[in-house]
């Protein structure tokens, strides 16, 4: 993984606005429709050579491929892993239970993106690698041809599958993930070995607690986080640490957010998690102030975690000041130094396919603005 040796690196959390022709196709296949193959591969690679070059062009210096390919960023192992099928109940996030007609509102005006979320139905086994294979292939194409240095690639971790994907096969919560690891396992070091950053997704740690889990008491909520930690450790238990980076986060919909679990009390379970790299929410109004949890625990921090806090809220189509960019990086800074800080996203600008409250243009616009907030903060601190 690089570090900001000579000046603040920037990079994002990965999914990116994807083009109608991409939604489109990825929509059929959803349905089961009869897409046809080169078609399908033609239109995402062309996708991802476009988003590759627009976020070069906008100074990201670690790429992804903008998860073009994905219906979403936990459910698409359905198409790699046999044993899901069907469909699962959807559980409201417990903020918005209390304030009914916002919950309306979402609903009403297409806030609320409609998508499958089978349910483990059977043993979980590797069906087919070639998706992934097509996806590796086309980033790595794409950032050749528009000079970026560095990829990462996005991968469910086995916490987030099993938060959107009920367990109605294994014995035991227990014995999901560690099926769930033992596959996965796959998928991490396929990533990896073709010279790309592995990044987990790991959103179950932080919107478990309000949504899924949210009938847990916080003790058997915090047990059950720490067995998703030990199950993506266990999963990564041939790569190196500094070849990963974790993402957590409450959930990517602008709404109260007031039911979110404090970081201050996920912090020590959070750091156990191997990747070197962790990716957070420091922008949005609820969790702005938590840049607090790592100057006041930074005891906890292990010495050679990279942190890549969001200085871009992913919620709202303001642009954020390049100066409140700087200044939200220099918190960090000043906590564990220059090198192991990165700049990067709240969440993703397009968490599930055609859906997203970004205007894709203002997306790259953000990007820009964080890359000049870097910028200042590397002239302030190198």
């Amino acid at each position: 993984m690089r570090l900001s040796t000579d000046r603040i690196l920037t990079t994002h959390v990965g999914s990116l606005p994807r083009n109608q022709a991409v939604v489109d196709l990825i929509f059929a296949q959803e349905k089961g429709e009869a897409v046809d193959a080169a078609q399908f591969g033609e239109t995402m690679a062309s996708a991802v050579e476009e988003v590759v070059c627009r976020q070069v062009a906008a100074g990201i210096d670690v790429v992804s491929d903008g998860e073009m390919s994905k219906i979403s960023y936990a459910t698409y192992i359905k198409d790699r892993f046999t044993g899901f099928d069907g469909d699962s109940p959807r559980r409201t996030p417990a903020d918005l239970l209390e304030f009914p007609s916002f919950m309306k509102k979402l609903s009403s005006g297409g806030g609320t993106p409609t998508y499958r979320r089978p349910c483990c139905v059977g043993p979980i086994r590797v069906k087919s690698m070639q998706p992934l294979n097509d996806d590796i292939a086309h980033v790595k194409a794409a950032a050749s041809k528009a000079g970026a240095e560095e990829i990462f690639m996005n991968s469910a971790s086995p916490g987030v599958i099993a938060l959107f994907q009920p367990n109605q096969h294994y014995a035991t919560e227990d014995a999901y993930l560690e099926a769930l690891a033992e596959a996965m396992a796959h998928e991490y070091k396929q990533i990896v070995d073709a010279g790309i950053i592995l990044q987990l997704d790991s959103p179950d740690l932080g919107l478990g607690r309000h949504m899924m889990y949210r009938d847990l008491d916080e003790a058997a909520y915090l047990n059950r986080i720490e067995k998703h930690v030990e199950a993506l450790n266990a999963a990564l238990h041939t790569i190196p640490a500094d070849r990963v980076r974790m993402h957590v986060c409450w959930g990517n919909y602008e709404g109260p957010h007031h039911k979110d679990i404090a970081l201050e009390t996920i912090f020590p379970i959070v750091m156990k998690a191997k990747p070197q790299g962790l990716l957070f929410e420091t922008s949005n109004p609820r969790h702005a102030h938590e840049w607090e949890v790592f100057r006041d625990l930074k005891r906890m921090i292990p010495d050679d975690k990279v942190l890549i806090p969001g200085v871009l809220d992913s919620t709202t189509n303001f642009i954020e000041h390049p100066r409140l960019v700087a200044q939200r990086l220099g918190r960090f800074i000043e906590i564990v130094g220059r090198e192991r800080v990165i700049a990067g996203t709240d969440c993703g600008f397009g968490t599930f396919a055609g859906f997203g409250v970004v205007d894709p243009e203002i997306v790259y616009a953000k990007f820009e603005a964080m890359r000049d907030g870097a910028a200042l903060a590397s002239k302030a601190y190198f």
